[in-house]
């Protein structure tokens, strides 16, 4: 295998690894795609500056996420579906966090269940929400996620109802992949794929089939899952689940200062400017573009983060200069998945932890602490 170099390179791989259905399932957005594509592409134009004859020695990219400290200011990212892309894969996408240390979140839709992930590392991790329309399976699932010593709940305010997805109607896609015969045929080409799931019992979602009434059996929970989203979510109930939580309270899915000061007084503890991975309002601003206007507009009141087209270190450095005190990787951090399984994760944080110290240093900065808009050249960045 050729050398792996940079988060490309496990696309490529993971691309030729997973299998049709689930591959597009990640690295796809709704509608024409155009806030997909620009959540990568905007970073591109972001320039940094160069400075030299400056000591680099002793770098740091140590900081804090909500309190918890990490070994760089980078979280993964919830994504549904994680243990279709590698045989248990939340498992392993939190086992290398862990041993990287940074935090790991896990998403609502995930094949394995909170229990899974918490038997298997021992450790705590972040919890994401996706709030229904069935009050009382929210309730025993925060509290389930309370049980499993989650340090912080993860609420996502952009999924009320479904953006389409072109790429998901068309593979017919379904958790597992019915047995039709075009998804025979490329199975037939996965043969590592396959031969993880039949190594693994975990095949649907975990925090679902067996929790929420009336939810058996696969056709059940499709039917349930179409739904249960609720698209009359409002503050209200964000006030009542921080309630209900008591802990550590992330909202996910900001694009908007007025939104943004609704977060501040809500009295969460952090938020992301995120748009879903372009996966929700296609035509909506890349989240590296709405970042600076927000971060001005909350100040040091809340704690600011970001998500969608996170590639590089270079990409988590100009997220930080713009004002995010953290951000999130989902498609760097799947790419690796399903690509190499854990080993690809841990590929990836590395790949992303290097780039990201380098690039600092060129910048003239050792810690990331102290880096600002000064790396940015300026007319290059959004304002």
């Amino acid at each position: 295998m050729p050398a792996i170099t940079h988060i490309e390179d496990l696309r490529v791989l993971a691309q030729k690894r997973v299998p049709r259905m689930f591959y597009d399932y990640a690295d796809s957005g709704s509608y024409t795609e155009s806030t997909y594509r620009a959540n990568e592409t905007d970073f591109q134009k972001i320039k940094l500056r160069q400075r030299v004859a400056v000591n680099m020695e002793n770098r740091t990219l140590r900081t804090t996420m909500a309190g918890i400290p990490t070994a760089m200011p980078v979280a993964i990212a919830p994504t549904g579906l994680t243990g279709m892309q590698h045989a248990d894969g939340e498992i392993l996408g939190a086992l290398a966090a862990k041993k990287f240390g940074i935090p790991f979140t896990l998403s609502t839709m995930s094949i394995c269940s909170i229990e899974d992930v918490a038997a298997a590392t021992q450790v705590p991790f972040w919890f994401q929400l996706y709030v229904m329309k069935d009050r009382d399976f929210i309730e025993r699932l925060i509290d389930r996620a309370r049980a499993a010593n989650c340090s912080a709940l993860m609420l996502t305010l952009d999924l009320q109802i479904l953006g389409q997805r072109h790429k998901d109607i068309k593979n017919g896609l379904s958790t597992p992949p019915k047995p039709t015969l075009a998804n025979i045929l490329n199975l037939i080409t996965k043969p590592r794929w396959c031969l993880g799931m039949l190594g693994t019992k975990r095949h649907s979602f975990g925090n679902i089939v067996g929790h929420a009434k009336g939810v058996g059996d696969l056709s059940s929970l499709s039917s349930w899952t179409a739904e249960q989203f609720d698209p009359a979510l409002s503050w209200a109930d964000v006030e009542w689940i921080k309630k209900r939580w008591g802990g550590k309270l992330i909202l996910k899915g900001i694009m908007d200062a007025e939104d943004a000061r609704l977060a501040v007084n809500s009295g969460a503890d952090a938020m992301i400017v995120s748009n879903h991975g372009g996966r929700q309002l296609d035509g909506a601003p890349s989240s590296i573009n709405a970042l600076p206007a927000i971060a001005d507009a909350v100040g040091s009141d809340i704690e600011v983060w970001m998500d969608g087209g996170i590639r590089s270190g270079q990409d988590v450095l100009k997220a930080w200069a713009l004002g995010a005190r953290g951000t999130l990787i989902g498609r760097s951090f799947l790419y690796g998945l399903g690509a190499m399984g854990e080993a690809g994760v841990t590929k990836a944080l590395e790949i992303l932890s290097k780039e990201l110290e380098i690039t600092m240093a060129f910048c003239g900065h050792t810690d990331i602490r102290t880096v600002d808009r000064g790396i940015l050249l300026p007319g290059t960045f959004p304002t």
